[in-house]
């Protein structure tokens, strides 16, 4: 089953290149991990055999500063580099990817929590409130976009313009993202998906081709694949789930 266009990550040579690269980065640091037999639930209900963990990302220095190099010219090339003002990370996985693009961007850096502390604008961000300010909202990865939902709300209730969110992997197989998030005037923007860890595999035997397969069946229906073992059944339920937290 050939993969949605929507899922795509790669509108260019360089993106295509940069995807892989960066999803043989995530391999390499076993950023990857697989286990259909007990399978994973996400915050939004979805179950899933596969997932990503982007924080091992911080601990490796050159797996890092590529992935961030590569994110900077994902940014420049899609949004633009003077079409911003200020980054600003979701808590908490967010924040150090939000860091070192603000650095390498010369832009300020706020991120955005979870639950609001205090009243006011600045109960839901740290740093400043980047009122009227071109925001940019960055996270390690996303599934079906319900988190960035309620941060860009979040960030937009406090006067911020925020039409764009980057991540580093999109799952790029559950539906809704796109479209939730085009509702709200947002575009997402991210390195790689789950169908550029499965081009990166040809390179390289990371897993069994016995686990790939299970993989591919997955991306290939991965609603079914969710209901069947117990997890959401629809985008809809997940969202509302997300809502709920």
């Amino acid at each position: 089953m050939a993969k949605p266009a929507h899922a795509m990550s790669a509108t260019s040579e360089w993106d295509r290149d940069a995807a892989l690269t960066a999803a043989r980065i995530l391999l390499e640091i076993k950023a990857v991990n697989f286990r259909p037999e007990e399978p994973y639930t996400f915050t939004s209900g979805w179950k899933s055999p596969v997932y990503v963990d982007c924080r091992r990302i911080i601990y490796f220095p050159r797996a890092r500063a590529k992935i961030c190099d590569l994110a900077v010219e994902k940014i420049d090339r899609h949004i633009g580099l003077e079409a911003l003002e200020v980054i600003a990370g979701g808590e908490t996985a967010g924040i150090p990817f939000a860091a070192w693009i603000a650095d390498r961007m010369s832009l300020p850096m706020a991120y955005v929590r979870k639950q609001p502390k205090g009243f006011g604008r600045q109960a839901w961000i740290e740093g400043d409130v980047p009122e009227g300010k071109r925001t940019l909202l960055v996270e390690d990865l996303t599934t079906d976009g319900g988190s960035k939902i309620k941060f860009a709300k979040a960030l937009r209730d406090a006067g911020a313009l925020c039409n764009h969110t980057f991540v580093v992997f999109f799952y790029g197989v559950f539906p809704g993202a796109f479209e939730t998030l085009s509702k709200m005037d947002v575009s997402l923007h991210s390195l790689c998906t789950w169908w550029d860890v499965l081009e990166a595999c040809k390179d390289r035997p990371y897993f069994s081709e016995q686990a790939l397969s299970e993989v591919r069946r997955f991306l290939e229906n991965p609603v079914a694949w969710s209901a069947a073992h117990g997890g959401v059944a629809s985008a809809e339920e997940a969202l509302a789930r997300k809502s709920a937290e």
